[in-house]
């Protein structure tokens, strides 16, 4: 690595958009490789259903708006996915070109006809008739807006209930700009904001407002609050000036107005090794930093990141550490970190089968770092959840049918990360979006549906 970046305007630029969108000449080139398959794979592949082959067809005629509206129809946030979907493993991967040539590039294809409506300010739904039934959302990520999206067409008034001061969660906050600018998160907000759907913004549930209020002003509640901070260590040393949550680093970088200077020319240790530990990492390179080197108790294998976050990574030139578990942070007489202590790491086989990382004795060595930031998971809502009496299993909430997304209390649905289990990696943000329309077409079946053909 080794560069020094010497001005504010230069970090700026830094964390500008890497890939450059498809001209229309290479989409039109693109659109045309397509077979518009049959029953076509790429489109079973996709966890929201977008009818792959019709937005791709769409484009070859030059239909954009078409094309557009055939991806946000069956994605809400499809102009944020067409950018952080890990498409080689989902639709791309399954593409029946990939036995003979390339596959198509689908999310490029996907970004291309979603930026053309987002420049050419494209409104491309209109909300429901009112059925006369209102549901709260808790959150406005992913899960939240597909929900809110869906239950506006459907004729609900919808209230959404966001902590933050702008809608979009992980897409808007938790995503490096420099994959995805959060102008494109927002268009999706907006999307949703122009169906009649009411944004209470700087409000959380639990504390400005309670959830026996939400359970008795609505005639149902949509649940999706996401994850919340990154949890302790339990080491020495984490109350050192230098210590950092990822989550809240990476935040930090979303505005450019923030962009910390203090970075420039440090060396800094992520310990983690999920996609917020690839983030941290490329942001602290990005913010300046000489040396950034990621930290990780297990190997390679084990990694939740994905691949192409594991490639991108290396291209910045972040180091990884496997096998290393951090033992203790050290600090100066001042306070600040120095330095992090760690120890080899092993792999043994445990009961169940699955490896487990076990300290090698007398391996300790000592990493010099100016800073550390934490990116080993997230921590649950649990009060909050506890506060809507639902079940749940150390914070994953208990579906009693999660096709509807429906909970222990029937009033209320859940999607997105809290209705996501231990040990499984990071949930995608696709999968939470078709999470929160599933709950939307359940409340509607329950509320009006249900209602017609009882009536």
């Amino acid at each position: 690595m080794g560069t020094t970046f010497i001005s504010l305007t230069e970090l700026k630029r830094n964390f500008a958009e890497v890939k450059a969108g498809m001209k229309p000449k290479e989409a039109i080139e693109e659109s045309n490789r397509c077979l518009f398959c049959y029953d076509a794979p790429c489109t079973r592949a996709c966890p929201t259903g977008i009818d792959i082959p019709s937005f791709i067809k769409k484009i070859a005629s030059g239909n954009l708006k078409g094309s557009a509206r055939t991806i946000m129809d069956a994605n809400p946030v499809g102009a944020s996915c067409s950018r952080v979907c890990p498409t080689e493993e989902l639709c791309e991967g399954a593409c029946v070109l990939n036995h003979s040539s390339k596959p198509i590039l689908i999310g490029q294809l996907q970004r291309y006809a979603t930026d053309w409506a987002i420049k050419n300010e494209q409104i491309l739904f209109k909300a429901g008739a009112s059925n006369g039934k209102t549901v709260a959302i808790v959150g406005s990520g992913p899960a939240g807006l597909a929900a809110a999206r869906e239950l506006a067409r459907f004729g609900f008034k919808v209230t959404v209930f966001e902590a933050k001061e702008q809608a979009g969660g992980l897409d808007t906050y938790g995503i490096v700009s420099f994959r995805l600018p959060q102008e494109i998160s927002l268009w999706e907000v907006e999307q949703v904001r122009q169906l009649g759907v009411e944004f209470r913004m700087n409000t959380r549930v639990g504390v400005e407002v309670s959830a026996a209020e939400l359970l008795s002003d609505f005639d149902a509640v949509v649940l999706a609050v996401g994850m919340s901070k990154v949890p302790m260590l339990g080491i020495d040393g984490e109350e050192l000036t230098g210590v950092y949550d990822a989550i809240d680093f990476v935040e930090s970088t979303k505005n450019a107005r923030d962009l910390d200077e203090s970075f420039i020319g440090k060396r800094i240790a992520v310990i983690g090794a999920g996609n917020t530990a690839i983030d941290a990492a490329t942001c602290s390179v990005r913010l300046g930093a000489d040396n950034v080197q990621i930290v990780y108790r297990r190997t390679q294998e084990e990694m939740t990141a994905y691949d192409f976050e594991y490639e991108f990574a290396k291209l910045d030139g972040v180091a990884f550490q496997w096998l290393t578990a951090p033992k203790r942070i050290l600090g100066d007489e001042q306070g600040n970190v120095i330095g992090i202590e760690c120890v080899r790491m092993e792999l043994l086989y445990a009961d169940g089968g699955r490896k487990r990382p076990v300290p090698i004795a007398g391996s300790e060595f000592v990493i010099d770092v100016d800073a550390v930031i934490k990116a080993i998971g997230q921590t649950k809502h649990i009060s909050l959840i506890e506060q809507f009496g639902l079940a749940h299993s150390r914070g994953t909430v208990t579906l009693v049918d999660a096709a509807a997304g429906m909970t222990s209390n029937p009033k209320v649905f859940a999607a997105g990360d809290v209705i996501f289990g231990d040990g499984q990696g990071e949930a995608m943000v696709v999968s939470a979006a078709q999470q929160g329309k599933l709950a939307a077409y359940a409340i509607y079946n329950q509320l009006v549906k249900g209602q017609e053909a009882s009536a």
